[in-house]
């Protein structure tokens, strides 16, 4: 008995036995996370350095969201319309490429920061094209009952390379500088080259009508999400949780004000939330049981801005780095149940164009919620911008719940129905 609950409490594993491609596909993107997480904390790093300025930090953020609001709903529209495999091929290659020029200017003893900001920004343009592409795989590799566990198990991934690649580069900028991290980075972009390589075609299947999606109908995945309270819901609660409290942009100065500014306290900072992050997919179990997702998804949001309140009143390390631990336990959590909810609720022929409005709100609107943080933290403090967040963060879920209440009604039993498509 206690072995069987056991297994219901860890993650479920079932995904990597049943389907190499989705195993192979994991890994690869594993281990360019790594590199690409190295990458975050030396830009960052970088652009302290120059400016010791937690907005200047922040902007990072800016740079990186505008392009991907901009192009989102247009590369999602792309990737309903083209071979999705060999778009993420290419993309991999130009984002190697871009990580190549990041290496360089280091290397070189760049001075000007908007080199960073452009070299930030064109990073996140090419992966606004490759991830709504990216995110249509898991449905086609996997079986419908175990998209919660290969969600999960994508998360655990991905807060592994939060945890390790600020850890490493916290070890290797003592030792080799930012350049470091920007040279493993480019090897890295094999591994996900590979991943991707190896897997079969990705066409898009035609709508029901048989009518193949253009860029007339881009408007087409938006009018999807809003036609559907629950979906829209669950977008609303991450836009409501990271635009309001993402302390990301924070841990410079925090890690200058409270601990002296180490490289090593700052590796550990930026490290907490993927701590959180691991742990909640490694006891991921019990989240495919779950019967109100939506309702999930706000007490997470909630119990995602408690704990950045507390991040902001911290003064020891220990229990700073532990606040970032129970936001990282949280923001998993919701990101979980979100992506559950989005990818069994949507067509294939929608995918790509849900994907990509997921992704500019689950992607990109951390990066504005940093540059506010960074803002109010010019001008006030940084723990006050971090404290302040959080309980916005927390009158936010409520608002969601108060505003959208199919949210929190919505059970797994009972499927979200489909908007018509607009018809052009």
């Amino acid at each position: 008995m206690a072995a069987v609950a056991e297994r219901r409490l860890l993650a479920d594993l079932t995904p990597l036995r049943v389907s190499p491609a989705y195993r192979r596909m994991m890994i690869g993107s594993a281990l360019s996370n790594l590199g690409s997480l190295m990458t975050t904390f030396a830009v960052a790093l970088q652009v302290y350095l120059l400016t010791h300025s937690s907005a200047a930090v922040g902007a990072i953020g800016l740079a990186v969201a505008v392009p991907a609001f901009l192009l989102g709903p247009f590369t999602g529209a792309l990737s309903d319309m083209v071979e999705r495999r060999r778009l993420v091929l290419v993309t991999t290659l130009a984002l190697a490429a871009t990580s190549v020029g990041l290496a360089v200017q280091a290397f070189a003893g760049n001075t000007h920061v908007w080199v960073l900001y452009l070299l930030a920004g064109t990073q996140a343009t090419l992966g606004t094209i490759s991830a709504p592409a990216r995110r249509t795989f898991m449905p086609r590799l996997l079986p419908k009952e175990l998209i919660p566990s290969g969600a999960a198990l994508s998360m655990m991934s991905m807060h592994a390379a939060m945890l390790g690649g600020p850890l490493v580069a916290g070890l290797i900028v003592p030792v080799g500088g930012v350049k470091a991290c920007y040279a493993v980075d480019v090897v890295s972009f094999s591994a996900a080259f590979y991943g991707v390589f190896r897997l079969p075609q990705m066409r898009p299947e035609a709508a029901p009508d048989g009518r193949r999606p253009g860029f007339g109908v881009v408007t087409d995945g938006m009018r999807f999400v809003l036609h559907n309270r629950v979906l829209a819901g669950v977008l609303l609660a991450d836009i409501s949780a990271t635009l309001f409290a993402m302390p990301v942009a924070l841990y410079p100065a925090v890690n200058a004000e409270r601990f002296g500014g180490s490289p090593r306290t700052l590796g550990l900072l930026s490290a907490g939330l993927a701590v959180g992050g691991i742990l909640g997919t490694v006891f991921s179990g019990p989240l495919g049981r779950v019967r109100r997702p939506g309702l999930g998804v706000l007490v997470a949001g909630a119990v995602w801005g408690a704990a950045l309140v507390g991040f902001g009143i911290a003064q020891e390390l220990v229990p700073t780095l532990c606040f970032l631990v129970v936001a990282g336990v949280a923001d998993v959590t919701s990101v979980v149940l979100r992506t559950t909810i989005i990818q069994v609720a949507t067509p294939d022929h929608y995918r790509g164009r849900v994907n990509a409005l997921e992704l500019m709100v689950g992607a990109n609107v951390p990066q504005v919620g940093n540059f506010r943080a960074g803002i109010v933290a010019e001008a006030t403090s940084p723990g006050f911008s971090a404290s302040l967040g959080g309980l916005l963060a927390v009158l936010g879920a409520a608002g969601v719940g108060l505003l959208l209440p199919a949210i929190v009604r919505y059970r797994t039993d009972e499927p979200v129905s489909e908007a018509q498509p607009v018809r052009r």
